[in-house]
């Protein structure tokens, strides 16, 4: 659109620079200039507080030692892990459909839901700390079948109907999917934030890995996340279904003529990317071990900055978007913001992640990995 709207520009200006490139140059330089300036101050804060520039710059910052960077890191590895993996659905179901499914945050905030809905009956009834590993599997595996259900049920009622109508109608429609999930969640179990269990004590210690210390729950997370990617990856790649998957989000039409049942590969790429949401959602309510109905809003928006950044249609883009995204909401903050000068730093986590998203659209419009996108996206 942004090529689009350029064009008719220079061709009504009949320049080859319309003052939009300029403004954007200026952006694109002022942008830059503000992460170098800060990184130097902060690079010159680390090596000497007292030097001339660190204190120029802002004389009370603090900077950063080595566990707290260390501890920094893992903490965005993590968050960044899990927006890679709520962003899986929101590229998969771009590269089948075209259109962003704004809806799919509250796919995982169920799937946290249901977990906290298991897990606490499970409590109650004794078996999560008599079998915490079975258990975990239990809530692991009910939360998956209820976001992907979720997400099968969306694509049936909200979606199908309007298949084949310009793209601002579905667009709208997850949207309002969006806000009645989230109101029907409210109102089913209240406002009010939802805790999970206490964790076993096994899992929260820290343990000391190439000499980071490291909570359990966040291994977890990696692992799992890690876990979740590679099986998505054999699954896409390597399966029967997920070659059909591809060949429908290359052209629908001639998938149909190929004798692929193009309705029953986008329910699965649905399905699919719940299953993803689910997994997410059970690993959120693990590390910050709380829900409420609108924790799927945020998150979702961010694996929605990640899948942009990583490159729209691109697993692998989208995986890594969020990993960078979460590791830049936590270090940068610190490591450019606090030597600038700026207060609060630590509440402007959101701010540097959409900062990053203009950052990213200014230099690589298609993002970090390229654009995957069908026959007709790219016509």
């Amino acid at each position: 659109m942004w090529e689009i709207l350029t064009a008719a520009t220079r061709s009504k200006t009949g320049k080859g620079k319309t003052n939009v490139d300029r403004f954007l140059t200026l952006l694109r330089v002022l942008l830059i200039g503000l992460l170098v300036i800060g990184f130097l101050a902060f690079i010159a804060q680390q090596i000497n507080p007292q030097n001339a520039f660190a204190q120029r710059v802002n004389p009370d910052a603090t900077g950063l030692t080595a566990a707290q960077f260390k501890g920094l890191l893992v903490t965005g590895l993590s968050q960044g892990a899990m927006y890679g993996l709520i962003a899986l659905g929101y590229s998969m179901v771009y590269g089948v459909l075209g259109f962003i499914n704004f809806a799919h945050g509250e796919v995982f905030m169920l799937g946290a839901f249901s977990g906290f809905i298991t897990s606490s009956k499970l409590f109650e009834a004794g078996a999560w700390e008599a079998n915490f590993i079975l258990s975990l599997l239990l809530v692991v595996l009910i939360s998956i079948i209820v976001s992907t259900g979720a997400a099968v049920i969306m694509e049936r009622v909200a979606y199908r109907p309007l298949r084949g109508s310009p793209r601002l109608i579905p667009l709208i429609t997850s949207i309002g999917v969006s806000f009645f999930i989230q109101n029907a969640v409210i109102l089913l179990f209240g406002p009010g934030a939802k805790g999970y269990p206490r964790l076993p004590e096994w899992l929260t210690e820290k343990r000391s890995i190439l000499t980071f210390e490291i909570e359990g729950t966040k291994i977890l997370v990696l692992i799992v996340a890690a876990v979740s990617m590679a099986s998505l990856w054999w699954f896409v790649e390597r399966t029967k279904t997920g070659k059909a998957m591809r060949a429908v989000a290359e052209d629908k039409e001639i998938a149909s003529l190929m004798g692929i049942n193009v309705n029953r590969t986008i329910v699965t790429t649905f399905a699919v990317g719940g299953a993803m949401a689910g997994v997410a959602g059970i690993l959120w309510g693990i590390l910050f071990r709380s829900v409420i109905a609108t924790s799927g809003f945020l998150p979702g928006i961010k694996a929605f900055t990640a899948a942009v950044i990583g490159g729209i249609g691109n697993l692998g883009g989208a995986m890594a978007g969020g990993i960078s995204l979460g590791t830049a909401e936590s270090l940068l903050p610190l490591m450019i913001l606090e030597p600038l000068g700026v207060n609060g730093v630590s509440q402007l986590r959101d701010a540097i992640a959409f900062l990053l998203l203009i950052l990213v659209l200014l230099i690589k419009p298609t993002g970090l990995f390229g654009e995957k996108l069908s026959g007709d996206d790219r016509a």
